[in-house]
């Protein structure tokens, strides 16, 4: 039985005893503080065209955000009206959840070591920072999680993840990522 009030996230652990003394001697910085480390991971389905006909099907989309990351979701709406997608204002579009603190650990460590390895063709992620230390992926089918019931799937998601740390550059979250055995494809920055 699983102890909620002792459980500490695997990846955690792992950056405590390993990844920060790893990055200290890597980029050189002295105060622990200094060091990057993860801030949130934002997780959006976008439903799109489907929503705009039906719109169950953000909510749908929500539902399985929701079984992946393991908070609820929330349904993104439609901040304008653009007439020639046929979007009115206020209308759900898909759905999105920021993960934290424990959850945030949990989803990146069942990313890295279930979800990855099961996406067809897989030769790893392409480094896509913004200039500021955060990442962002994307996968064309939300039905690599585990979470996710194949036979009851009414339609194939594709996902966006953002990963948000602390560091300065984009080198120190690429070398924060890599510690936490994130599989950059190539020679990357």
């Amino acid at each position: 039985m699983l102890d909620a009030a002792n459980y500490t996230p695997r990846l955690k652990t792992h950056y405590a005893e390993t990844v920060r003394a790893a990055l200290k001697e890597e980029i050189g910085y002295k105060n622990d503080m200094q060091l990057p480390r993860l801030d949130k991971i934002v997780l959006n389905i976008g439903a799109g065209a489907e929503s705009v006909r039906d719109s169950k099907k953000a909510k749908s989309a929500a539902e399985d955000l929701t079984a992946i990351a393991g908070q609820k979701a929330v349904i993104t709406k439609a901040k304008k009206s653009i007439a020639g997608f046929r979007v009115r204002e206020g209308m759900p579009l898909g759905a999105k959840v920021t993960l934290r603190g424990d959850r945030m650990y949990d989803f990146l460590d069942r990313l890295v070591t279930i979800a990855m390895p099961r996406i067809r063709d897989f030769r790893g992620v392409k480094p896509s920072f913004d200039g500021r230390g955060n990442f962002a992926m994307g996968l064309k089918e939300h039905i690599v999680f585990p979470e996710i019931d194949f036979d009851k799937v009414d339609e194939v998601w594709g996902m966006d993840i953002i990963i948000c740390t602390t560091a300065e550059t984009d080198a120190e979250a690429q070398a924060l990522l890599k510690h936490f055995n994130v599989p950059f494809s190539g020679e990357g920055k």
